[in-house]
């Protein structure tokens, strides 16, 4: 009883543990509390290990609780200054306080559902496939756990208490079986729960998206965008989103992807105050982008003598909190599982179905570009909105240099490629800023500083342009990330967040100019290298499991039938042709047989005879063993010792008095009536037992003589 109660503790401690863990590892703790509830525990287990019991009085429990309810409200009103985050620190510590308390079967099944609301939070907070690992350990020790009181259960109710064993083995055995049983519980319970998963009808999808947690990234996509914010996101290396482009595996693709587009600048900030309009939806469920003649046409920046260069591809956003689709330029379609879409008067495209946060989706784009000749005739004036020529009070400085910099360029293409090509080259990139913006953040960066983020370099151009007369606008987005060749995806992270310049060219539409410099390319090797396959592992878990709905049972059920159907005619077509090469040997085999029957016959006997041999190859090497130790004894003494006494007995069964296979020898010595040969049986079993026995090689070798005197009498 002891040893189960021992284990029982061992195991709701790592319960407890493990459900922590993986609440803690959401990272959506705060660092404090991270630290208090895991000193706890490692204090916890240390005790464990040195198997010391040192438990809280009940009416200290009381007092603890009660001076806590004082800390909650002043956790809730001036610390937290939340209910959610109050409240999980007040079940982290009662949690804590039950842990070092526990005496009552109440108290496990308290801390047991403790764990798992911390795993059920966990499955709220996080869409990372680590969930999977930390959900795995905690059921292994969820399995132990409610084995280990089953058992404790049981043996109090028992009628008939059984006595304790003093055998130490006896417990090993016990936690052996747990290590065994316990693991191959989980697994089945894993794998039938991946096929219920998987085969269970979506009637919804998404009913947690609406608890997914807000990210920084929401900030530099939204209709008011501050100078730095930007810089700010390109400082994390977490995932935005993955992007595969069809007929695309060696990542030959360089592109851009949209997010917002902003025309109003006060000099500190841009902002986009166009209203949306809904985009139409084609029969075949997707939303129209791009349509000759509509009025959202401007907005995407497609002329109506543009080339077409089509591109397909899929992205499959995290969890980032913001209602934009990032979009690869000039972008003509859209497909998902999103009931309205819209786009802006900068071209960005929104999700407006509040039940559908943008996970996966599907677009098309237009990647061809107006020549340079053509950007070169395009007329100096335009019909658009005043907004793209707008400027705030500028430092006197900026003009004169965007006209300096243009020089003697005489058409708006050549004035815009010369101010990217001046930046690109007299500037510097950094990411190093103060995070409070200056008063005047453009003339501080291209007069003072002289480096900066993609921004700065971005409001830069679009400021000088403006002054030309040449209508422009900044674009947030990313650049293309690195590839993973594992999945033919791009990883686009939030380091690759990134702003540009369009400038508008009557006839041609809105074109991209980009004037930060180029960074360096990251190469992939050892641990960058193995990096890839965990995130072809995070890219498979949010795909199938965490975005999995009514779309993927459709692909699944699709490729399954696909790969039955063509693993059924596979095996038939190879069926036949076995078939085939068989009847052709056949008849190969029959032609020869009648040109030559009599050296066929032979064969077929020799084959035979081979056949026959390796049939009974096991039953001729025991005889010849036998024989042989039948003949040298003194080899193996206790073998040749049961050797002999089985032929002696069959001399005897000959002579009248078989051995039966229950009896010992004494008792089949005491059932012969035959004196003379019972004296003769009960001295070969002498020899027998002492050479069976006690392995004497002396003894073994008299067997022999004396079964030839039996038969010498007897014959």
């Amino acid at each position: 009883m002891w040893a189960v109660e021992r284990y029982l503790e061992v195991a709701l401690f790592l319960l407890v543990f493990t459900g922590f863990a993986t609440v803690a590892g959401t990272g959506e703790l705060d660092w404090p509390t991270v630290i208090l509830v895991s000193g706890a525990l490692v204090f916890r287990g240390y005790l464990l290990a040195r198997r010391r019991t040192r438990l809280i009085p009940e009416h200290w429990t009381t007092r603890l609780t009660l001076a806590y309810v004082v800390f909650y409200l002043l956790d809730y009103f001036v610390l937290s200054g939340t209910f959610l985050s109050a409240t999980v620190h007040l079940v982290l510590f009662v949690m804590v306080v039950r842990l070092f308390s526990a005496r009552r079967e109440r108290d496990h099944y308290f801390l047991a559902v403790i764990s798992f609301l911390m795993v059920l939070a966990a499955a709220v907070l996080t869409v990372n496939s680590t969930f999977l690992a930390a959900f795995a350990a905690f059921m292994l020790m969820a399995v132990a756990t409610f084995i280990l009181m089953e058992m404790k259960r049981s043996s109090i109710e028992a009628m008939v208490r059984a006595r304790e064993s003093s055998e130490p083995a006896a417990y090993r055995s016990m936690a052996w079986s747990l290590t065994v049983i316990v693991p191959a519980l989980v697994v089945l319970i894993l794998l039938g729960a991946s096929v219920v998963f998987f085969i269970l009808p979506r009637i919804s999808s998404g009913y947690l998206s609406a608890y997914a947690p807000s990210h920084e990234l929401t900030s530099g996509f939204s209709d008011r965008v501050q100078l730095g914010q930007i810089g700010r996101i390109q400082q994390s290396s977490s995932v935005v989103m993955h992007i595969q482009i069809d007929g695309d595996e060696r990542g030959a693709y360089d592109l851009k992807w949209r997010g917002v587009a902003l025309s109003t600048f006060d000099g500190r900030s841009w902002s986009n105050p166009h209203a949306q309009v809904v985009a139409p939806r084609q029969g075949d469920g997707n939303f129209l982008l791009w349509q000759p003649g509509a009025k959202w046409q401007e907005f995407l920046g497609e002329g109506p003598q543009q080339r077409i260069q089509p591109i397909h591809y899929r992205v499959l956003m995290e969890p980032i909190g913001a209602n934009i689709f990032f979009l690869a330029a000039r972008p003509r379609s859209l497909q998902g599982n999103y009931r309205m879409v819209s786009i802006d008067g900068g071209g960005a495209v929104y999700d407006l179905d509040p039940e559908h946060n943008i996970g996966l989706y599907e677009a098309s784009s237009n990647l061809a570009t107006p020549l340079p000749d053509t950007l070169r005739q395009a007329p100096n004036s335009s019909d658009l909105s005043p907004v793209y020529l707008r400027l705030p009070a500028l430092d006197g400085r900026i003009p004169q240099l965007a006209a300096q910099i243009a020089g003697s360029a005489n058409n708006n293409y050549d004035r815009a490629v010369a101010i990217e090509q001046y930046l690109r080259t007299h500037y510097g990139y950094t990411l190093e800023l103060s995070r409070t913006v200056p008063r005047d953040p453009l003339a501080e960066f291209l007069f003072e500083r002289k480096r900066g983020h993609c921004e700065y370099f971005a409001s830069s151009m679009a400021v000088m342009l403006r002054s030309l007369g040449i209508p422009s606008r900044i674009v947030n987005g990313f650049r293309t990330g690195e590839f993973n060749d594992l999945t033919s995806e791009y990883i686009v992270r939030a380091a690759n967040a990134h702003s540009w310049v369009e400038a508008y060219f009557p006839g041609s539409g809105w074109v991209s100019f980009d004037p930060t410099p180029a960074g360096s390319m990251e190469s992939h090797t050892g641990w960058s290298r193995a990096m890839l396959y965990v995130d072809a592992m995070a890219s498979f878990w949010r795909e199938w499991v965490i975005n999995y709905d009514v779309g993927h049972q459709q692909t699944l059920a699709r490729q399954t039938a696909r790969s039955g159907r063509r693993f059924l005619d596979e095996a038939r077509a190879w069926g036949r042709h076995r078939y085939a090469v068989l009847l052709a040997a056949a008849e190969r085999t029959q032609r020869r047989m009648a040109q030559s029957p009599a050296r066929w016959s032979l064969a077929a006997g020799l084959t035979a005879a081979v056949v026959l041999l390796l049939m009974n190859l096991r039953r001729l090497w025991g005889l010849i063993r036998t024989r042989r130790l039948a003949r040298h004894p003194e080899q193996s003494p206790r073998q040749a010792a049961a050797i002999w006494y089985g032929r002696m007995t069959r001399l005897v069964a000959r002579l009248g008095w078989p051995k039966s296979p229950v009896q010992t020898p004494r008792e089949f010595l005491d059932s012969i009536p035959d004196e003379p040969l019972r004296k003769a049986v009960g001295e070969f079993t002498q020899y027998y037992e002492s050479a069976r026995f006690g392995d004497s090689a002396e003894d073994v070798r008299r067997l022999p003589q004396l079964l030839e005197e039996m038969t010498a009498k007897r014959g």
